[in-house]
């Protein structure tokens, strides 16, 4: 699996690509078929933007996106978006309704 932090009018910190780096790490708990991440910290002005893309086979791809003045707080945001974006996937795949024979 490849993470990879990026940075758009923007030069990211160290600290800030190793925290998103491990954040983005914990999403493997959730699906195990995720194959890249693409983790994209832009400036707006006086806040920032953190986008993270996660690309889990040729149809799903999980998106999720936070605006503030915190990267720490917007990385941790948006990983929660696609915790939830990923468990629900993987309950609609479960089928519930209808059991295996």
């Amino acid at each position: 699996m490849q993470i990879t932090v990026t940075g758009r009018h923007v030069d990211v910190p160290d600290d800030v690509k190793a925290y998103a780096e491990e954040k983005a790490e914990k999403l493997l708990r959730f699906y195990d078929r995720i194959q890249s991440i693409k983790v994209v910290v832009d400036c707006e002005g006086d806040e920032f933007a953190v986008e993270m893309i996660v690309n889990a086979g040729s149809r799903n791809e999980f998106v999720g996106h936070e605006v503030g003045p915190d990267t720490f707080a917007l990385v941790d945001l948006t990983v929660a978006k696609l915790e939830r974006q990923i468990t629900k996937h993987k309950e609609m795949l479960r089928n519930r309704k209808h059991p295996g024979k």
